[in-house]
This record gives structure tokens, C-alpha cells and sequence, in this order.
């Protein structure tokens, strides 16, 4: 039985842009793409299947798939932001015979670049957590229950020894809400 694929992360509007090689060792820089002429435009689904996860371009209109990029590591070599831009990612596409090419990729909002930030973030969390719970070694559940013969006392509340010879007088309940009537003051007379 093959596993399920799990959607992390759908962004209908994505650009794709060509980038130029890397001249310097800090990293592509979005300025230098064209910015205003994006090479390709469409849809961006995040997908996990197991522990891996795939970043799938799609054509809006079909749901083609255009390009995907694997995802082993973040922040790694198949997705890295760039230096001048929270909304720019420079991510590695790989076709299934393992040729790869980087390309720009971008988003009109900020707000969708720290959806995919988070989304890859919480993914790699997860993973994390779950191999530490794996190598956690199994400790034996308790076992609380009752043994054969086994009995429990419980004391609920102890009575003072000078209360416990004389009752406690009830009151009366009232007959007109729940309130015992006072009685009249000292000295005055009732007509």
C-alpha cells in the first residue's frame, strides 16, 4: 500500500523567472532578475508524501504539472531565499532523470512567501520530532488498577471531636425564596 500524499500549501499565483549565474558567494539577489516580465506564471503546490517533500509548479488553468523541485533540507541547495527580498526564492527544479536547473520564483504578496516559509519550516519540525519520539526508548505503561484483594479507605472530611456529640439544627427553609426570615430586633414590638 503506497502512502497518501498530503497537501501543505496551495499558492494560486506564482512567477518563475530566469536567473542569471551566481557571481558572488552571498547569494542571488532578485534585483538583478527582470522582475516586471516573469518567464512563466502560475499555481504552486507544497506536497508531502511520507517524509518527502515536493514543491510542484502547475499551470492554473489544468493543473498541469510544469516543473517540481524536491525538498530535502530548508534552508538547503533546492530552495534558498534571496538577500534582497523576503518574496524571492531561488529553488532547484529536477525533472525524474535527475537533470536539474535553478530558477527564480516569486510572489505578488509578502504574505504567501512566509505561508511557504512556515509551511517548509513545520514540515521539517515534524520530521524532526518524529524521529526524536522514535529513538525515544518505550517505557511500560503503569498499571494503576487493583490487585486481586486489594482494597482503598478514602476519609472525607473529619468531624471535630465537640461537634460530634451534638446535631447541627437545620433551618427551616423560607417559604418565599430560598432565605430564612431574620428575626425582629431586640426591643421592638411586632403588631
Amino acid at each position: 500500500m503506497g502512502d497518501y500524499e498530503s497537501v501543505q500549501l496551495v499558492k494560486n499565483e506564482v512567477f518563475v523567472y530566469r536567473i542569471p549565474p551566481l557571481t558572488n558567494a552571498r547569494g542571488h539577489k532578485a534585483a538583478d532578475w527582470k522582475l516586471d516580465t516573469p518567464d512563466w506564471t502560475g499555481r504552486m503546490r507544497l506536497v508531502s508524501v511520507a517524509d518527502k517533500l515536493v514543491l510542484k509548479l502547475e499551470d492554473k488553468s489544468n493543473g498541469q504539472l510544469y516543473a517540481k523541485c524536491p525538498i530535502e533540507t530548508y534552508p538547503g541547495v533546492a530552495i534558498e531565499a534571496v538577500t534582497d527580498s523576503s518574496r524571492y526564492f531561488v529553488i532547484r527544479l529536477q525533472n525524474d532523470s535527475g537533470q536539474s536547473a535553478f530558477v527564480g520564483l516569486g510572489f505578488q504578496d509578502r504574505s504567501d512567501s512566509f505561508d511557504l516559509n512556515v509551511a517548509l519550516q513545520d514540515h521539517f519540525k515534524f520530521l524532526k520530532k518524529s524521529e526524536e519520539m522514535s529513538k525515544e526508548p518505550t517505557v511500560p505503561a503503569l498499571d494503576l488498577s487493583f490487585k486481586e484483594g486489594q482494597t482503598i479507605t478514602i476519609n472525607i472530611g473529619k468531624k471535630k471531636d465537640s461537634d460530634a456529640s451534638a446535631p447541627r439544627p437545620r433551618a427551616a427553609p423560607a417559604a418565599g425564596g430560598g432565605f430564612p426570615l431574620l428575626p425582629p430586633p431586640p426591643g421592638g414590638t411586632v403588631g
